[in-house]
């Protein structure tokens, strides 16, 4: 209890400090927050694809699973962290926006620069599993009453019982079907048998290494710091934002599906400049997806239990945030459903992504 007591009264000092402060050191803790982030992330992929790769796990899985859960920490501190703040639009907003950015925006770059073909029996799981988690939340959202949460301005929907439940389930058979391509230790990416820009991809399996005491310890201490960068940095960020938010007069829900939403997701802009540079498509494509299904079935689950744990009820969400999941829904949908059906990621479907992406940030900024 009174350490709970201890973390609330921090909370409530940062809140306060970050209401008065000068709005130039507002701004520049803001970025400091995302710096924070971004290295603190950086840290823990890398002390994390370390492990997996000395423990000779394949290349898809450690993109899948170990980088996509590492990647993902960022959304779910800051999503978490919003949500015992009372933030609740930043917290949805966040993880619904960072897997729009990661679909349209990034894995939408990634395929205009590099298209290339897909095994159906491979992408299908995954890329279902990523559809029916989008649809989930937004049905087990949007199908709830609107009802009014005392502090907070309009109506909301709540994450209901049964929704959180669907996405649960998607996340247990995410991993099961890991466990599963692990045993199998199958190759993600195939070329094309027109062969014009798109790129081969073997999934090879990393020979296990002998690791030093030293290694070991350096890459638990970067573990250690990158997660606290990552949760100093979420506490500035989402302070800052909120502050921001109301010089700018825009709503906490724009900052969180936009600005912060992005900022979460440059660690996933990371891993695919770094994939693309490399030519490595199995680990950007199973990072991506890996991601997306873990910011959708995990993240906002969680954040309803820190809710109801705080005794606030189910996690709310505004009329707002049911839209940002309906533009999450189509922004997979183009990535999903006609790659299932020609097994490739196409140059147009990159195209449509990042200029529908472009409109939706416009539309959201002019209309908050």
């Amino acid at each position: 209890m009174d350490i709970w007591n201890g973390d609330k009264l921090n909370m409530e000092f940062l809140s306060n400090f970050f209401e008065t402060a000068n709005m130039g050191i507002v701004v520049a803790l803001f970025v400091v927050g995302l710096i924070f982030i971004i290295k603190g992330g950086d840290w823990f992929v890398d002390s994390a694809s370390w492990i997996a790769e000395v423990l000779g796990v394949p290349k898809f899985i450690i993109g899948a699973t170990i980088v996509s859960l590492a990647t993902t920490l960022p959304e779910m501190i800051v999503s978490i962290v919003a949500t015992a703040d009372g933030k609740v639009d930043m917290a949805s907003g966040n993880a619904v926006g960072s897997v729009t950015a990661n679909t349209a925006m990034i894995m939408g770059i990634f395929i205009v620069c590099m298209p290339f073909a897909v095994k159906r029996k491979e992408f299908a799981p995954k890329g279902l599993m990523m559809l029916g988690a989008a649809v989930a939340l937004t049905l087990g959202s949007a199908l709830t009453g609107l009802i009014k949460v005392p502090g907070l301005e309009g109506k909301y929907h709540t994450l209901s019982t049964v929704g959180m439940i669907a996405l649960f389930a998607i996340f247990i058979a995410f991993f099961i079907e890991n466990f599963v391509s692990m045993k199998k230790s199958s190759v993600q990416i195939e070329p094309d048998p027109h062969g014009i820009g798109l790129q081969e991809e073997d999934d090879v399996v990393p020979s296990k290494g002998t690791a030093t005491g030293k290694e070991w310890a350096k890459n638990i201490v970067l573990f250690v710091v990158g997660a606290i960068c990552i949760v100093v940095g979420a506490q500035l960020l989402i302070n800052g934002g909120t502050r921001i938010a109301k010089e700018m007069h825009i709503s906490e829900r724009v900052i969180g599906v936009i600005a912060v939403a992005i900022g979460t997701s440059l660690p996933e802009l990371v891993t695919t400049i770094t994939a693309l540079r490399k030519k490595e498509g199995a680990l950007s494509v199973g990072n991506i997806l890996g991601a997306n299904i873990i910011d959708l079935a995990l993240i906002l689950p969680i954040c309803s239990f820190v809710s109801m744990g705080k005794g606030q009820g189910a996690l709310v969400v505004s009329t707002g945030s049911v839209f940002d999941m309906i533009i999450c829904v189509v922004a997979v949908s183009i990535a999903v459903i006609p790659t299932l059906f020609t097994k490739k990621l196409q140059r147009w479907q990159g195209i449509v992504s990042l200029t529908g992406y472009l409109a939706y940030v416009v539309y959201t900024f002019v209309a908050a």
